[in-house]
């Protein structure tokens, strides 16, 4: 991006070719590029002298605006419209019962109404069934020669380096654990930008049939998706919450029937609880 030239007495001046509205939050004029003839961007036409037509902001995302007497037709091409919902969306199917209350209601076998010898035995298989699991994780930090380019570039900073690590460690537990092979699904939850099923699509280099579904429920700038278009297999997005996600419902998971790896590097708010 060039910078903003100084003019006359040292003030800026915009970039030629671009917006002339000062954002002052920003401190910096707006980037975006005017109609031809133009010295204001649609988002800051109201500038204009010459215009008097009325922007207010969209009811659908009221972080943009839109000229009033468009308002009708833009709503029908908003980005922030409400869009048809795919097969897999089913509302709730991950949200879990709201409370204690909902459980018994599930079951219909309020607790307190077992026997005395009835929890006895209901314990014991609780205590069977959990014999054996150890509730202490621990730390295990590894790496995958993968990254080891990335990992050793000094061109990449210290907050690049850290998710690079990061990367790297789940890429080496899934090694350890054999998780990385052919023919299976790999289904990263938040996704994001992509950039850990980009790491396991290199380490697993020419494997075949193995498919990639990206979940990701914000819209995303700067996927690293293009680098995989022009692979024989899956790459596909899915713009969606993990909590309205039914993976049963995926198409490409009812036609293939891929064994199915879940990864994720970071689920924040109420998704933590579904990992």
């Amino acid at each position: 991006m060039a910078a903003e030239p100084a003019g006359a007495g040292g003030l800026r001046a915009p970039v030629p070719g671009r917006c002339g509205y000062f954002v002052e939050r920003k401190k910096r004029f707006c980037r975006m590029i005017p109609a031809q003839g133009r010295r204001f961007c649609g988002e800051h036409g109201h500038q204009e002298e010459e215009n008097d037509r009325k922007r207010i902001p969209c009811p659908l995302d009221p972080k943009h605006t839109v000229y009033e007497d468009q308002l009708q037709k833009h709503l029908k091409k908003c980005n922030s419209r409400e869009k048809p919902k795919p097969a897999y969306f089913v509302k709730d199917i991950n949200a879990g019962l709201k409370d204690a209350t909902e459980i018994l209601d599930e079951q219909q076998l309020p607790i307190s109404s077992l026997s005395k010898e009835e929890l006895e035995d209901l314990i014991k298989k609780l205590k069977k069934a959990s014999n054996g699991i150890n509730p202490i994780l621990k730390d295990q930090m590894l790496s995958h020669q993968a990254l080891q380019e990335a990992l050793n570039d000094p061109k990449n900073g210290e907050s690049a380096f850290k998710h690079l690590k990061q990367q790297a460690s789940i890429l080496g537990n899934m090694e350890k654990l054999h998780l990385l092979g052919p023919g299976r699904c790999f289904i990263e939850f938040g996704a994001g930008r992509g950039k850990l099923s980009h790491w396991v699509d290199i380490a697993l280099q020419d494997a075949e049939n193995v498919h990639f579904l990206l979940v990701e429920r914000a819209t995303t700038r700067f996927k690293v998706d293009g680098k995989h278009r022009k692979r024989d297999y899956i790459f596909e997005r899915l713009q969606v919450d993990i909590q309205h996600l039914c993976l049963n419902k995926v198409p490409i998971l009812e036609k293939e029937k891929l064994p199915v790896v879940g990864i994720g590097k970071h689920l924040c708010g109420a998704a933590t609880v579904l990992k």
